[in-house]
């Protein structure tokens, strides 16, 4: 994955909430905290994209997602969508599944995953 994609994906990030991370109680790390312990290889920090529909989750994930991107800002959903429009890979990513960013609702990064979560109906 190129670095400027990732550091695009990781802008969006910044922007926008990290829904799951916190609905499961972990708190962002501050700003200060995260340009220091940046990795010196940005390429490694995402190094897949998947799509997960939210109607296939279990019902308390699904519960938990629909929670938090009821809490988030229409400003922040229109941020990480543009976000992921200029991300090549996310728009592939989504495409396949005959989805597009205007469905996302909420995203998460865990070990180099970045998933969207994207509401179809």
């Amino acid at each position: 994955m190129r670095i400027s994609t990732v550091a695009v994906v990781i802008a969006a990030l910044s922007f926008a909430p990290l829904a799951l991370v916190q609905a499961q109680g972990v708190q962002p790390k501050p700003q200060a905290q995260k340009q220091t312990q940046a990795p010196s290889d940005q390429s490694a920090v995402i190094r897949t994209i998947q799509v997960v529909d939210i109607k296939d989750l279990k019902p308390e994930a699904r519960s938990m997602v629909e929670n938090v991107a009821s809490k988030t800002s229409a400003d922040d959903l229109k941020s990480l969508r543009s976000s992921i429009d200029s991300t090549p890979e996310a728009v592939s990513a989504l495409k396949a599944k005959g989805l597009s960013s205007a469905q996302v609702v909420a995203i998460n990064i865990a070990d180099g995953v970045l998933t969207l979560f994207a509401k179809t109906a």
